[in-house]
């Protein structure tokens, strides 16, 4: 195939027979319409219209004109499951021009707005993930059946078991030459984590929702299902998607974060700073985004896994390679992580945000403040308040209320997806207040 993307012929002579052009709701799913390759041009051009209303998070009323999904052909992937079919990421238009609420076009918006100052932004999301199978009771239950290890992160005989059904995800995405250079049993039952390179910011999007995609269908093959639920067991560590993040100039490809002469000792360079203070003013809100959902909260807590602490982080706070911050320094430098993201975001949208958020903290010279390198997790409340440092929200509310409050948010969505994206986020807290648990039943049917 050719080096920037397949051409229709190239397709056909691979077995292709068919072509989705997908583009993404609020929750980062993929929708797509199929059609046979003869129909490619036609595709490419926006043929396939879609209805918004029919969808969560395209706001627009049953009348409204559709919306046309015109496909990047950078982006296109034969799917190892079934190769007779290529997926295209899509931009979504409306009357000819790009689609406001669109995820990828809010993005697009984002880097917009960088490239004025010359500026892309690259970045690398951990991929951590359970694969469970259902059980005749309605359940689940891990894939291993050995019997499971209090700390079981990085067991060897643990990942051996799990090869089977791993195996064909690593030789998956070892086939788009991803750089996958790690892969391991992390500190759930059935979890693993993948590590490969970072890309430009649009193209990790595309292929993160790609991925979740590939995971759960490669899995189901094998009677299985993936999860990217950031915390399905209680008693376990949950499922994050780091964000490591750069800036990079556009002329020349260099990371602009590098530095061999950072005072605080971090390899990080002044903008890497100035970006880091940008997020951090805007955390609060960036959660809401980056941890959508109500599970996203019982994952970002100090301790309740079986291993002791959960490596989860809980703080607004920054600091050299130490896992106790939200935003951390890796021993290299050169890139920033944002450890609150999970498995359940939008990468278009949690990406749009933390650039809008510190291309901010650039352009009003914000800094951050030292770096923290010491055990968070251990201060004290009273430690924690002479510092100045907040928490993360507590629940999926709290993180909303921070993101109707912040003007980035709205600045970043625009006002059509704001108001779409924060109204069904508001309903589904409403939702699970109402429901009642089975951890309630047990503790209050027969208590009184």
């Amino acid at each position: 195939m050719s080096k920037d993307y397949p051409t229709k012929e190239e397709l056909e002579q691979a077995g292709v027979k068919y072509l989705a052009a997908s583009f993404v709701d609020m929750h980062g799913v993929p929708k797509a319409k199929m059609v046979p390759i003869h129909h490619y041009d036609r595709m490419m051009e926006g043929s396939e219209l879609f209805t918004g209303a029919a969808l969560d998070g395209v706001p627009q009323e049953v009348s409204d004109e559709e919306v046309a999904a015109v496909p990047d052909p950078a982006s296109a992937k034969i799917l190892p499951w079934d190769p007779e079919v290529a997926w295209f990421a899509s931009d979504l238009r409306c009357h000819g021009k790009p689609f406001e609420a669109g995820s990828r076009n809010i993005l697009k918006r984002a880097l917009d707005k960088a490239a004025e100052k010359g500026l892309g932004m690259n970045l690398g999301m951990e991929a951590e993930f359970f694969v469970f199978e259902d059980t005749e009771d309605g359940t689940f239950e891990p894939v291993s059946k050995r019997p499971q290890l209090d700390k079981p992160c990085y067991d060897l005989v643990r990942l051996l078991d799990n090869k089977p059904w791993l195996r064909d995800i690593v030789e998956a995405v070892e086939e788009f030459d991803w750089g996958l250079y790690s892969f391991d049993h992390e500190d759930g039952v059935a979890q693993v984590e993948l590590d490969f390179t970072y890309f430009p910011v649009l193209e990790m999007a595309d292929n993160f929702v790609f991925l979740r995609m590939m995971a759960g269908e490669i899995a189901r093959q094998h009677g299985y299902f993936a999860s990217f639920m950031p915390k399905p067991l209680s008693e376990r560590s949950g499922c994050g998607a780091h964000y490591n993040m750069s800036l990079y100039d556009l002329e020349s490809g260099d990371n602009l974060f590098a530095t061999d002469h950072d005072p605080r000792g971090n390899n990080l360079s002044k903008l890497g700073y100035q970006f880091i203070a940008g997020v951090l003013k805007h955390l609060p809100a960036i959660c809401a985004v980056v941890a959508p959902t109500v599970n996203s909260y019982k994952r970002l807590v100090k301790q309740g896994s079986m291993s002791g602490f959960t490596w989860a982080p809980i703080f607004c706070c920054y600091g050299d390679n130490n896992r106790t911050n939200t935003l951390r320094i890796p021993l290299e430098g050169k890139r920033v992580e944002l450890r609150a993201a999970d498995g359940s975001c939008n990468p278009y949208l949690g990406g749009a945000m933390v650039l809008a958020a510190g291309l901010e903290g650039i352009a009003n010279d914000l800094d951050p403040g030292e770096p923290h390198t010491e055990n968070m997790y251990l201060k004290s409340e009273a430690e924690l308040k002479e510092m100045g440092i907040e928490t993360l929200p507590k629940t999926l509310e709290e993180a909303l209320d921070a993101f109707e409050a912040d003007p980035l948010s709205k600045e970043v969505f625009g006002e059509a997806m704001f108001d779409s994206w924060l109204d069904f986020k508001r309903q589904e807290w409403l939702a699970y207040m109402n429901h009642v648990s089975d951890w309630e039943k047990e503790r209050y049917l027969k208590f009184f």
